[in-house]
């Protein structure tokens, strides 16, 4: 039998991966993209991480899917108090869950600092955010 530890770990990341608690039963592979980048996302929660890094979270989905996983990270972040390294071009949604940002362009680091005050620099507004 699982211990309680990891029961209580597995009923966590159900908590914040709802979907996954009701695709428990098919293979990894038979998921949906989204689905395996929240599987991905979980498998790395149980290890109780307190720094996740995260390579283009976003790749290959779909906005609407890309945008709840961006919302998970968040309450993941705030719930479970992990820290994150997240490189994305979405800067938008990079920006909004971000604490701190490093924007970089061809292999430079461009501008550092809170991610509030990046988000909102009208040359970074006009740039990468698109208003």
């Amino acid at each position: 039998p699982m211990g309680k530890d990891i029961s209580a770990d597995i009923e966590r990341c159900y908590h914040f991966f709802p979907r996954l608690k009701e695709r428990r039963t098919q293979q990894a592979g038979t998921l949906s993209g989204g689905e395996q980048q929240m599987l991905a996302i979980a498998r790395a929660l149980m290890l109780r991480p307190r720094l996740m890094l995260l390579d283009e979270p976003s790749f290959g989905l779909a906005p609407m899917i890309t945008k709840q996983i961006f919302d998970i990270l968040a309450d993941v972040k705030k719930e479970a108090g992990v820290s994150m390294l997240v490189v994305e071009q979405n800067a938008s949604l990079a920006l909004g869950i971000a604490d701190h940002a490093y924007l970089i362009e061809t292999g430079e680091i461009v501008m550092a600092g809170e991610a509030q005050t990046i988000r909102d620099d009208e040359g970074v507004r006009a740039a990468y955010l698109g208003y």
